[in-house]
């Protein structure tokens, strides 16, 4: 299997502007001054991605208050994040990156372990980006099922 390239804390998070579930151009630039979760997922509507935005959902509230915004990003289509969005409520942006541009410059888009064949996919992972725009937490592949209670720790959050 070979390495993929990977971001690390202290790294300034790689610019970027998607369309979010609406079709509204969503820009990393538009939250400068503001910490940001940035999360990449397989595939919307899946059983573990829906745990996932779910569990960012439950626990939005909390990581507001505690001063971060939450984006998810796929390789989906406007129109399935739409349907994603609808199907379980989720209530941040989700965006789309169906030319990979994006994962390629975080470091998410590569060979994978899926049930014991080496599959290219997206790296389930998440990053944590200050106010100046420079990653504080690069999480690569994480787990869907108890991630939210990880990154809660990992950051402090009763």
């Amino acid at each position: 299997m070979t390495e993929t390239f990977r971001l690390q804390t202290g790294d300034t998070a790689p610019a970027f502007t998607l369309l979010d579930q609406d079709g509204s151009p969503v820009s990393l630039a538009d939250y400068t001054g503001r910490r940001v979760i940035v999360y990449f997922y397989p595939e919307a509507m899946t059983p573990g991605c829906t745990t996932q935005a779910c569990d960012f959902r439950d626990n939005l509230g909390s990581l507001a208050s505690a001063g971060y915004q939450v984006l998810g990003i796929s390789k989906d289509a406007v129109a399935k994040l739409k349907m994603f969005q609808e199907e379980d409520s989720i209530s941040f942006p989700l965006l789309s990156d169906e030319d990979l541009a994006v994962h390629v410059a975080y470091g998410t888009w590569g060979e994978k372990n899926s049930y014991g064949r080496i599959v290219t996919g997206t790296l389930r992972s998440t990053f944590v980006i200050d106010e100046a725009g420079v990653i504080s937490h690069a999480l690569y592949n994480v787990k869907a099922t108890g991630h939210i209670s990880m990154l809660r720790r990992k950051l402090g959050i009763d």
